[in-house]
């Protein structure tokens, strides 16, 4: 039976480039990267090749190894950024943080810990997958960090960072910028010069490279202000940033994804977008689904509610027909927290949140894979018992 994975934002297949350089560095490069033998200095290198070629596909030529931090996934390096950023702060109590009412819980759940300590977080509402400008810029001054996503991982909303972010440094001059961009890396024209990010996370397997790696992307002006300190402390890894021997095999994986995109980004830009065009157009003629549609929408995430179906019944349909979505982020899941902050904010009311799903695309997928899902779809609505 065919297969139709439309759950990539929850992770990607590995790309055979991406296997195969790791299994080749697993083979031969299994030294540790701080020891001084040759075997250490070649798992140097190979970090330092990824290093450079993740670096120029942020727009970052000239980069060196400060800018660049190795984490174990996106969750850590948007802690790294938080805390490290609050850290390196002294603190005089009541300080402000600015963020979305719908960011990922890697997020959300450091900035409610933060709460707690005092910090005043000001949440912007994006309702209809929009930033809310001027609510931001009634809470511009004396903000100490703004951390922002850039595309919303449910709706699949793409957030104008750029313009916000000038908003807060004309209030707050020395406030650190922070983007979390796991679901628009390589997934939209992204560059740290596009979004004016101070600090920018990104995550390997959203890219077709292996679980386990993240990378944090620090503004060399950060590193010279010390504005951002380690959170996790040991031999002094990752220009002392993150401690802990790095994952070689990871970072080679990553570092060979990232290139194997770029070398065709346009294409795989347009392939996605043309298909989520297409299941834009056919769900908006079937009875029984309503479009979660954003107002500038990332080429690769669709949200749509099937009506009087509870999600996870229209999942487990589709999964027993080799068909796979998602009815939100993996990473929140099995948080039994409620309802999703993404889709509340964005204005859905719950029984419309129960009844949603998640179609997340790869630049691999096609029309055939649209139809099938079509086709699974339209027979769950037919066969599946309403509410």
């Amino acid at each position: 039976m065919s297969e139709v994975y439309f759950d990539n934002s929850a992770t990607t297949k590995m790309s055979a480039r991406a296997r195969d350089k790791m299994l080749s560095v697993i083979n031969e490069s299994y030294g540790n990267p701080s020891s001084l033998h040759k075997k250490g200095l070649d798992s140097e290198h190979i970090i330092k090749e990824a290093r450079d070629i993740i670096l120029n596909s942020l727009g970052i030529m000239r980069g060196n190894k400060n800018e660049l931090i190795f984490t174990s996934s996106g969750t850590e390096a948007n802690n790294l950024a938080i805390f490290g950023t609050v850290f390196a702060k002294k603190r005089q109590g009541g300080e402000k943080i600015l963020t979305t009412r719908g960011e990922h819980a890697s997020v959300e759940e450091p900035l409610t810990y933060l709460e707690g300590l005092g910090y005043r977080i000001v949440r912007v509402p994006t309702e209809g997958g929009r930033l809310d400008i001027d609510f931001i810029k009634e809470n511009a001054k004396d903000v100490i960090l703004c951390t922002f996503m850039h595309v919303n991982n449910e709706t699949g909303a793409t957030y104008d960072l750029k313009t916000a972010f000038d908003i807060v440094r004309e209030n707050s001059p020395n406030v650190v910028c922070h983007a979390d961009c796991v679901q628009s890396y390589l997934k939209t024209n992204l560059s740290v010069k596009s979004i004016g990010a101070d600090l920018l996370t990104i995550s390997g397997h959203k890219v077709n490279g292996a679980k386990g790696v993240g990378a944090l992307y620090v503004k060399p002006e950060i590193i010279k202000a010390k504005k951002l300190v380690a959170v996790t402390l040991g031999g002094g890894q990752e220009s002392n940033f993150r401690s802990g021997t790095e994952n070689v095999y990871g970072i080679s994986a990553f570092g060979e994804a990232v290139r194997e995109h770029c070398e065709c980004l346009k294409d795989e830009l347009e392939k996605m977008a043309g298909v989520r065009e297409y299941l834009v157009e056919k769900l908006s003629q079937m009875n029984g689904v309503s479009l979660n549609l954003p107002q500038s929408p990332a080429p690769h995430i669709l949200n749509i509610e099937v009506k009087g179906i509870r999600s996870e019944t229209t999942l487990h349909y589709l999964s027993s027909k080799n068909i796979y979505v998602s009815s939100g982020s993996a990473c929140s899941s099995n948080a039994n927290k409620g309802h999703s902050r993404a889709l509340t904010s964005f204005g859905l009311k719950p029984y419309q949140i129960d009844s949603s799903i998640r179609i997340s695309l790869c630049p691999q997928n096609t029309i055939d894979e649209a139809d099938l899902f079509l086709k699974g779809l339209s027979e769950a609505i037919k066969r599946l018992a309403r509410r």
